[in-house]
């Protein structure tokens, strides 16, 4: 059996693997789609974050790096997760179903031109699928962070970074810095000035 030591180099050996291979992989995509939403918050589009569980927290994390800031200071940024309010969730996983928290939230706040960015490892998960095709069929732009299969969510997502790994934690420690390098190339691209040394 293996020590923690041993296991500690394991787990951040193959972070690093999975998180390599993906960025290669996916530079420009990434760069491209930073630079649409970028576009849509320019001309008074918002964001909306979504997921369960883990995504969940990955969502508020990243809306609250859009709405306070991310690296210098700035003018607030409009985003929101839609996994937060609590008597919302509960109130229409009651009336509704669980599979409609996040798209009953983008028929009232979505509008066309935003960006719905989902968040699930597996790609199958019911209320985040839902909500995508909510969000297509109201003009959202829409980005999917998944795991390595991509799940149902392969052809729900009008851009799709799936995340070469089946293994949870690896796929969600990539979700958070891909979510962290879009925000920054976000900030660059609308605060150049924040930014005097590049």
């Amino acid at each position: 059996m293996k020590r923690a030591p041993q296991l500690i180099d394991d787990f951040v050996a193959e972070s690093l693997r999975v998180k390599t291979q993906f960025f290669q992989e996916n530079r420009e995509r990434i760069a491209q789609t930073a630079e649409i939403i970028a576009h849509g918050v320019r001309n008074g589009r918002k964001i909306l974050f979504f997921g369960n569980g883990g995504s969940a927290a990955d969502a508020q994390h990243l809306a609250a790096e859009m709405v306070g800031r991310f690296g210098p200071d700035r003018s607030a940024l409009a985003a929101m997760s839609l996994a937060t309010d609590t008597s919302i969730l509960t109130a229409v996983g009651n009336d509704y179903g669980y599979d409609h928290v996040f798209s009953r939230q983008i028929e009232a706040l979505g509008h066309a031109g935003d960006t719905a960015i989902a968040i699930s490892t597996s790609g199958n998960s019911p209320s985040v699928l839902h909500a995508l095709d909510v969000a297509r069929a109201n003009g959202l732009f829409t980005v999917g962070f998944t795991g390595e299969t991509g799940g149902q969510m392969t052809d729900r997502a009008e851009v799709l970074f799936c995340v070469p790994s089946r293994q949870t934690p690896r796929i969600q420690e990539t979700h958070i810095l891909l979510g962290h390098i879009i925000c920054e190339l976000i900030d660059r691209e609308l605060f150049p000035e924040a930014y005097p040394t590049d």
